[in-house]
């Protein structure tokens, strides 16, 4: 037990330390390389964050199980409803112009194909293929598009090129590399300390896997988007988000369909109810980022609505008889209240189109 919650508390800090760096070098990169910090939350941030969801997917392909398909499910799920929740509470979050016109609903769309091409039952190698196809293009479309953007702005000058020598390059380079390898093992320590320290409370498997594990590949995004959030980058807080879930679908998935010895298959339960959350979920951000921001009530909301599919997964599995009761609250309370956050992020709008316009 002691060794457990040593390795929690290590992990936390190393998860701070990790989450810290990160970010640091994340921005100081974006400077470097005249990228935007919105373009470095994208890639280098969230595929780098990313990297436990293809770790454990990978592998479940390799081995033909079903975990990886519901982790990258999960993993969108939780993103957007709790670490950009938490990030939001933190501090109220600004949204880029370029982030609503072009990487949102790149996300949704990508969020509605990969439903569609699994709505067979199958995950092919094909989609796989095609899906990671997708990426590349995705990420040498924004990186060159914000490259000509930023020229545009500062100009292309030998006063400039010496501005961003090569080593700076490396440097902030490794800074980010060493922070995500710190984000990496301070999730895995925490994430073994509390699966033993839940074992030895006698709490259920399904609990550790719905709750523990299926968060401890997201602890990184968590701690990369709050600190971002703290040191004022909040371009990196929510690109960070929306390009793990952009990663998550065409590069995590991508990779396991290509590995698999063969089509991955896909479970009844998780096309009926999953992929429709994670596809809402994904629709749902468009209004609300629509405002130019999203506020600490905004981030709220999103928390309800994650302790609200956790503890439905919780009463589902277990088959437990207020599954009944749990679904009309669901169409008595949390439509109704999606509905009211709607109507107000819309009415907001107009407000704070003004207030930028002054």
């Amino acid at each position: 037990m002691f060794w457990a919650i040593s390795g929690i508390v290590v992990g936390l800090i190393l998860l701070v330390w990790g989450g810290e760096w990160l970010v640091r070098g994340a921005e100081r990169l974006a400077l470097t390389l005249r990228i935007s910090p919105l373009v470095i939350g994208l890639t280098v941030v969230a595929f780098g964050t990313s990297a436990p969801e293809l770790a454990v997917t990978v592998q479940s392909a390799v081995l033909e199980t079903e975990v990886g398909i519901g982790n990258v499910i999960g993993s969108n799920i939780f993103n957007v409803l709790f670490i950009l929740g938490i990030s939001a509470i933190v501090a109220p979050l600004v949204v880029s112009q370029d982030l609503i016109r072009r990487d949102v609903p790149i996300m949704i769309a990508c969020s509605a194909l990969v439903y569609w091409a699994c709505w067979d039952g199958v995950w092919s190698r094909l989609n796989g293929g095609l899906a990671f196809l997708g990426l590349m293009i995705y990420t040498w479309y924004i990186v060159v598009a914000s490259r000509r953007a930023t020229a545009t702005d500062v100009g292309e000058s030998p006063a400039n090129q010496t501005l961003r020598p090569r080593y700076a390059i490396f440097q902030n380079l490794m800074l980010a590399v060493v922070g995500l390898g710190l984000l990496v093992l301070g999730a895995n320590w925490l994430v073994d300390g509390a699966v033993f320290i839940a074992r030895a409370l006698q709490v259920s498997e399904l609990v550790i896997g719905l709750t523990i594990v299926a968060a401890g590949t997201s602890l990184p995004e968590v701690m990369t988007s709050v600190i971002a959030s703290f040191r004022g980058q909040r371009e990196i807080a929510v690109g960070n988000i929306v390009g793990s879930n952009i990663f998550n679908l065409l590069c995590v998935m991508g990779l396991a369909g290509l590995v698999s010895p063969k089509p991955l298959t896909i479970s009844t339960a998780a096309l009926q109810f999953d992929f429709p959350v994670m596809l809402v979920v994904a629709v749902a951000c468009l209004p609300i980022f629509l405002t130019g921001r999203i506020a600490r009530w905004e981030g709220l909301v999103f928390l309800l609505y994650y302790v609200v599919y956790v503890v439905y997964m919780i009463v589902d599995q277990t088959g437990h008889a207020a599954k009944s009761s749990f679904e009309w609250l669901f169409f008595l309370f949390i439509i109704p209240l999606s509905v009211i956050t709607l109507i107000v992020s819309f009415a907001v709008t107009p407000k704070l189109s003004r207030d930028s316009s002054r």
